[in-house]
């Protein structure tokens, strides 16, 4: 899914998307899963969004955040759940979106966007059609058109320009490979007529109705389209800038962008686009008159405003979460606001699970890793960023909330890779030893995480808590909006660092597959495994659900025994608004604001 934000430890892995909030409380007992809004495949449509009562047009809400500039802003590039929260709210729509609703299986189903209704699948779900309503047009009045949805899913086949975002498209489209399984599409940049021709088989357009037609049957694929399939303007598109550099992104949406400056005391501004139109829109119900990204502010700085809100502060929300240090104050327990803060703060499970990348090819040695595992104090790291409030320890990849996919893998414990419990607070002994069982020596390590003040508290623990392994490690620290721009460069990044994932919809084939294949997308740890491929391929393609689940878990536990991450929690994340922002809840989606409903309190 979607990565967890890195602006703060909460996101450290702003990785795409999850969707799935659990229920109330630190339990690892799995809940049900979400399902969509009609069955896929149905013509249901979702009733257009009202606005919250008593919310009225009008105001600015103001987004303070660390971060001295967006990750991304490219519709095929964005891929981080508060971004996609934040951009899917204001300027860029897809065929379908997800729910505005704070209940954990209503804000997790699908609802159609710029499509008429869930799309139509048939050929036993290869096929996909959707119809674009009528009225959706660009900022200056043109229409949005099948055409430019499908010039905007051809993009992402373009990875060595557009990197970094979902590559589903590239997935599932029925366009062949060579033998080494890579797609013969490269893109519309460089595609010869002959190569162009393989993706138009695939992507169909006729009138308003696109179709897409896929290598298997996608018995969800409805959920896929919400995740880079947004349409892109081909005479719009400067590539690799685009999102960047004047004019930015073209917006489809309620809001467009009225100016972007980075670095501290940049800011993105967003003004009301005067060609949206509340008739072709069912999702958002864009009460403010304008958003204000104010970058690069102390992560202390933001608490403490906040906290006490003042002037423009008081319709401000924070965008990267609460320090430690003031959790206390806020919060009674880690799901209670204290009466000053009730209603605009909120503290619950978010989408990811966080873990630590290892580069497979920089720490190549299975021993090693573990090394790395079983010396880590997880208990100080815990305690760091908010004990009970910073979340469960994690024993993988796949987050309990996301339903029956998850099975405990054990690996802390003896029925794990190490034959005995580990401890929260590390064993150096144990590490030491099987450093000596390698074969190798105990390496030095560059240790890359976003550079934020709870961050590096983090970073020191980890320094120490290995270096009492005999492991050296370097703190590499990247700044917020740069960190996954960095760490996907093999010739920048570190040999491990701090990341999460959410699942982008209530199924594994969202989190096993990008995390650890090279087509995923994700595969920071640059695992490529033959069998595992195999296995991967064999869990997409079988439709039998409660095989399916099986096959998942045991690829998470092959993942984990094979540590080529070391999972370290399931998150629990918080955040506070202002004392006259209105329609403030945690959108399941995206653990994330609610940002197409929020408004001013007149």
């Amino acid at each position: 899914m979607v990565r967890s934000q890195a602006w703060a430890f909460r996101a450290l892995a702003f990785s795409v998307t999850a969707m799935l909030v659990a229920a109330c409380g630190g339990s690892n007992t799995p809940t049900q899963a979400p399902t969509v809004t009609g069955a896929p495949g149905s013509s249901a449509v979702a009733a257009t969004t009202a606005p919250s009562a008593g919310a009225q047009p009008g105001g600015t809400i103001y987004v303070l955040t660390v971060a001295k500039n967006w990750d991304q802003v490219d519709p095929q590039r964005v891929y981080t759940g508060e971004d996609l929260a934040f951009f899917g709210g204001t300027i860029q729509r897809s065929l379908e979106s997800y729910t505005y609703s704070a209940d954990p299986k209503l804000g997790t189903s699908v609802t159609p966007d710029m499509a008429t209704d869930l799309g139509t699948a048939t050929n036993g779900g290869k096929t996909w059609s959707f119809t674009l309503r009528d009225g959706v047009t660009w900022q200056d009045g043109t229409d949005v058109t099948c055409d430019d949805v499908k010039y905007g899913v051809s993009r992402t086949f373009a990875t060595s320009v557009i990197s970094g975002g979902p590559t589903y498209a590239v997935q599932y489209l029925d366009i062949p490979t060579d033998a080494k399984g890579t797609t013969m599409y490269p893109g519309p940049y460089t595609a010869t007529p002959a190569q162009q021709a393989l993706y138009d088989k695939a992507v169909t357009c006729s009138g308003k109705t696109i179709t897409f037609n896929l290598s298997k049957a996608v018995a969800d694929f409805n959920y896929t389209v919400t995740l880079g399939f947004s349409p892109v303007r081909k005479a719009d598109d400067t590539g690799e800038t685009y999102g960047t550099v004047a004019p930015f992104v073209t917006s489809d949406g309620p809001y467009q962008v009225d100016s972007y400056t980075t670095g501290n005391g940049g800011k993105m501004v967003l003004v009301r686009n005067p060609n949206w139109k509340q008739s072709s829109d069912p999702v958002r119900t864009a009460m403010p008159d304008k958003w204000e990204v104010d970058f690069g502010i102390d992560a202390k700085v933001i608490d403490q405003r906040l906290m006490t809100p003042s002037g423009t502060d008081e319709t401000a929300i924070d965008y990267g979460g609460i320090q430690p240090e003031n959790l206390a104050t806020i919060f009674a327990d880690a799901k209670t606001a204290n009466p000053d803060f009730v209603g605009r703060a909120f503290s619950d499970f978010d989408p990811y699970a966080r873990y630590y990348w290892i580069n497979v090819n920089k720490v190549p040695n299975v021993k090693i890793r573990m090394a790395m595992a079983v010396a880590l104090d997880r208990d100080a790291i815990r305690l760091n960023i908010g004990g009970a409030f910073a979340g469960d320890f994690a024993d993988g990849f796949i987050k309990p909330n996301i339903g029956a996919d998850y099975a405990p893998t054990g690996f802390w414990t003896a029925s794990g890779p190490f034959g005995e419990d580990v401890p929260n607070n590390g064993d150096p002994a144990k590490a030491k030893q099987l450093i000596a069982d390698s074969g190798v020596a105990a390496p030095s390590l560059a240790f890359n995480f976003p550079d934020t003040p709870t961050n590096e508290k983090t970073a020191a623990i980890v320094i120490s808590s290995l270096g009492k392994a005999g492991i050296t490690v370097t703190a590499a620290p990247i700044p917020p909006g740069d960190y996954y721009s960095v760490v996907f460069d093999p010739a920048k990044a570190g040999d491990f660092g701090s990341t999460g994932w959410g699942a982008d919809w209530p199924n594994a084939s969202t989190v096993v597959p990008p995390l650890f294949t090279q087509v995923g997308g994700f595969d920071l740890s640059q695992v490529d495994d033959k069998q595992f491929n195999t296995d991967v391929a064999t869990a997409e393609t079988t439709l039998d659900r409660t095989a399916q689940e099986g096959l998942w878990q045991n690829l998470n536990k092959t993942a984990v025994d094979n540590v080529w991450a070391i999972p370290t929690f399931f998150g629990v994340a918080q955040d506070i608004g202002g004392t006259k922002v209105g329609g403030l809840y945690r959108w399941p989606a995206y653990g994330s604001w609610p940002y197409g409903q929020m408004y001013v309190t007149q």
